[in-house]
């Protein structure tokens, strides 16, 4: 049967989509067409939804993807760079972290030229890299 109409994607907080779980877990005569109609949500992720709180409870609810959940997102210089209002140790910090990356790319035995889509990693071993 094809859907006729288009859902609306709407990110829900793992207490919401729990507080649903629970509504139709609760109700004896609940089924999951009729709950995941009233809210609004695709009857195979509501029932995904519902096993993963039987599963894990409200851990299991939580969203994997969107922010912060990518991959160095664990550093705490991530996202730095494109913060707008910095303090003036945050960008101590940032330009400490550059310095090092420097660093370890010339003891690596290359130098970053260019930017954006222009960047080159050009070796420099036999030059004379001082000035």
């Amino acid at each position: 049967m094809a859907r006729t109409h288009k859902r609306k994607f709407t990110m829900r907080s793992p207490e919401e989509k729990e507080a649903i779980v629970l509504e139709y877990l609760n109700d004896p005569h609940g089924s999951v067409q009729k709950t995941a109609e009233k809210h609004g949500i695709d009857r195979a992720m509501f029932r995904r939804w519902v096993k993963k709180y039987q599963e894990s409870g409200i851990e299991g609810l939580k969203s994997k993807t969107g922010k912060g959940n990518h991959i160095g997102s664990g550093s705490p210089f991530c996202g730095l760079q494109r913060k707008k209002n910095k303090t003036r140790e945050e960008e101590l910090e940032l330009e400490n972290l550059r310095l090092k990356v420097e660093v370890a790319r010339l003891k690596k035995g290359y130098q970053v030229k260019g930017v954006g889509s222009k960047k080159e990693y050009v070796t420099i071993k036999g030059s004379n890299t001082r000035s």
